[in-house]
């Protein structure tokens, strides 16, 4: 009769990973890894401007679900509430907080700021998402840019630029006196490119490109490398404000939606979760030898050139 085989080490492993899944609690003590320490977010404190938006709010709920404090700044209270319900929602022990306040009020980012450093103590880092167009600043095809509504134009340079350098002019302080702290500022796919209508907004974005770098150089030298600056770059992600640009009522592809997709070589647009890994590793200390860098997250819109 042949004896039957002993079970190995695999099955060994397979049994304990199993009953590991099946009970939810590690069966054996798991080593620490350099890896994860370098990834690693819980308990740092992250202030996200724009948390009541579609990139920025989606960035911010992952944060807090990644174990770290995230301050949710925005101008409305009740979107504020509704934004904290649904992370709650998500991520039970989520530690979050509100704070209402206009990225170009100064007053009330003091106030944000003293809020969060009487909380949480220090800030670790500044997620700039605030930003957005609008349309007197669009150059529309039955239009030429003598028809610029020049009003609306610095409205879109105020929100886009200025709500970037102020927050962090009020922020940035408490992270150079901390000797440690990364801000990252949102780009967009149009900042190094030209796309046609969106003058205003491309105008922004190409300044908060060169603001990163500037910002990025004076903070290394000043704190010895202990500040980061970088952005994200997104590439063509839906959301309220494009919506119905890129797509028709009927969720077909409008013409400009059509050339997007033709132009990134992914042929789709980028879900608000693709962001999240991009903007985890620049606030990381994974990144701590990076700054003044734009990381594109686009699909490869930037890299092609249609042709």
């Amino acid at each position: 009769m042949d004896k039957k085989p002993e079970p190995g080490p695999l099955f060994f492993l397979s049994f304990m990973l199993t009953l590991a899944s099946l009970t939810k609690k590690p069966l054996l003590p798991m080593p620490a890894s350099p890896i994860f320490d370098l990834f690693d977010l819980k308990d740092r404190v992250y202030l996200v401007t724009g948390a009541t938006g579609a990139l920025a709010g989606s960035a911010a709920d992952y944060l807090a679900a990644q174990g770290a404090r995230v301050v949710y700044l925005g101008r409305s209270a009740e979107k504020l509430d509704a934004a904290l319900v649904r992370c709650r929602a998500a991520a039970p022990d989520a530690q979050v907080f509100a704070a209402v306040a206009d990225v170009l009020d100064r007053e009330a980012l003091e106030r944000a700021r003293d809020a969060i450093l009487a909380k949480w103590g220090r800030i670790d880092g500044l997620l700039n998402g605030a930003g957005g167009n609008m349309p007197g600043a669009t150059i529309t095809p039955d239009k030429s840019f003598a028809d610029l509504d020049f009003e609306a134009f610095s409205q879109v340079i105020d929100l886009n630029l200025h709500g970037t350098v102020l927050p962090t002019l009020v922020f940035l302080p408490a992270m150079i006196a901390a000797k440690r702290g990364a801000i990252v500022n949102f780009s967009s796919a149009a900042s190094a490119q030209a796309l046609t209508r969106v003058v205003g907004y491309s105008a922004a974005k190409a300044a908060v490109d060169n603001f990163t770098r500037w910002l990025a150089v004076d903070a290394a030298r000043r704190t010895g490398g202990a500040v980061r600056v970088n952005a994200v770059l997104p590439g063509f992600f839906l959301g309220d404000q494009n919506r119905r640009l890129l797509l028709n009522e009927d969720g077909t592809l409008t013409d400009r939606g059509r050339t997007i997709q033709q132009k990134t070589p992914f042929g789709r647009f980028g879900s608000k979760e693709e962001l999240h890994g991009a903007i985890h590793y620049l606030l990381a200390d994974a990144s701590r030898f990076v700054t003044g860098t734009v990381l594109a997250v686009d699909g490869g819109f930037g890299a092609f050139s249609g042709v």
